[in-house]
C-alpha cells in the first residue's frame, strides 16, 4: 500500500506538535524546501544530520525506447537528484519494520 504525504499534512503536523500557526508552519516548510533547492542549484551536497544527503548527479544522453510503441527516442542529458539516507535513518526504518513483523 502506498501512502502519499502532502505538504498540507506536514503543515498540520507542525501546527499540532509545535503549536505554530498554520501560516507560520507553512512558511517554515517552504523555507526548508527553499534551502534544499538553493543548495542543489549551487551544485552542493545538502546534508541533513541524522536524516540523509541530497546530491545532484549528471546523466548523459542516451537512446530510449517506448515499450508500447517500440519507438526509439533520444533521452537528453540532464541532472537528477539523488537521496542517500543516513545510517541513523536506516536503523530507525529497520527497527520500525522489525517491530511490525
Amino acid at each position: 500500500m502506498r501512502v502519499n504525504l502532502t505538504k498540507k499534512e506536514i503543515v498540520n503536523s507542525i501546527y499540532m506538535q509545535i503549536g505554530f500557526s498554520k501560516v507560520i508552519s507553512e512558511n517554515l516548510l517552504e523555507d526548508f524546501f527553499h534551502v534544499i533547492l538553493e543548495g542543489l542549484k549551487k551544485n552542493e551536497k545538502v546534508k541533513i544530520a541524522k536524516f540523509g544527503t541530497f546530491i545532484l548527479r549528471n546523466k548523459n544522453s542516451r537512446v530510449g525506447r517506448n515499450p508500447k510503441t517500440k519507438e526509439i527516442k533520444v533521452i537528453s542529458k540532464r541532472k537528477v537528484v539523488l537521496f542517500k539516507p543516513s545510517k541513523e535513518l536506516k536503523i530507525k526504518i529497520n527497527q520500525a519494520y522489525e517491530t511490525k513483523t
